[in-house]
């Protein structure tokens, strides 16, 4: 299966995120970068494509990597489409896109699902079809695009356990009930292997991955080329990237990354083409 859809954050929206991280006002970047206020605006709200000199100044102005926010900017770089291993599936959740995921396991008769958003008839009706039990519904934060599912899909499979954050868990209320409380780094059995939960707050306060064999699910802390924008109490911006570089970048150069929006990546690609790192 290949899961081929587009880059969830255009140039304007990395230049956005990065300016609101490092809270750098529209005219304080406009003078750092030496672009016109009103071209600024048009390259904010991806009017037009930059050149490649503004590209460079701007990354200068925001600490990202100038070479890197060109090549998405001025070159539209995205990842190279793969192939995902079998046991691996992928829907578009709705009304408010992103991606969910099925780690099925049939000859071991076991399942999970990473991030119920919107609705759950295609989650139910798949994991019904096929012979197997849902074991977790892994989330990797708590905001209703990933989570809005999680009554219906707990209510069939109500011997299925969630997995979430416990610093996230107080939000969904009733719905994380009995939910395993897996801290940074530990694992839980899946099948004959485990599946590991990294914590990476930043985009919310519990924001997690999950790692499966050589799968990575990266919710909205990591995108293709980007990441999540910051909406943590305790946790911010800067916590956001060094998690992601401390933790995510310490993955193998082949660890798939599949994000809560947008299009798989690799370790390796996003370490030469994301532009906050």
């Amino acid at each position: 299966m290949k899961i081929i859809v587009d880059r969830e954050d255009t140039f304007g929206d990395i230049v956005r995120k990065a300016s609101r991280g490092t809270r750098t006002a529209p005219l304080v970047l406009s003078n750092a970068a030496s672009i016109d206020a009103a071209r600024l605006e048009a390259l904010l709200s991806d009017q037009s494509p930059p050149t490649e000199e503004e590209a460079r100044a701007i990354g200068r102005a925001l600490r990202l990597d100038p070479g890197k926010l060109a090549d998405i900017g001025c070159r539209d770089w995205r990842p190279a489409v793969q192939e995902q291993p079998d046991h691996i599936g992928h829907q578009i959740n709705t009304p408010h896109p992103s991606n969910g995921y099925f780690l099925v396991l049939a000859g071991q008769r076991v399942a999970a699902f990473v991030d119920p958003g919107g609705r759950a008839d295609n989650i139910v009706a798949v994991l019904k079809r096929s012979p197997v039990t849902l074991e977790y519904i892994l989330l990797t934060h708590k905001h209703h695009d990933h989570v809005d599912a999680l009554p219906d899909v707990r209510s069939a499979f109500p011997q299925a356990r969630v997995v979430v954050h416990h610093l996230d868990a107080p939000a969904l209320g009733d719905h994380a009930r009995n939910a395993l409380d897996v801290r940074d780094g530990e694992s839980i059995p899946f099948g004959d292997g485990e599946i590991r939960m990294i914590h990476t707050p930043g985009h919310t306060d519990g924001s997690s991955c999950f790692v499966y064999q050589g799968s990575m699910f990266t919710g909205d802390t990591l995108f293709a080329g980007s990441v999540g924008g910051v909406f943590g109490d305790r946790f911010g911006y800067p916590e956001l990237l060094e998690n992601a570089r401390n933790k995510i970048f310490s993955m193998p150069d082949d660890t798939v990354v599949l994000p809560g929006h947008g299009p798989p990546s690799t370790i390796e690609q996003e370490r030469a083409h994301n532009p906050f790192f």
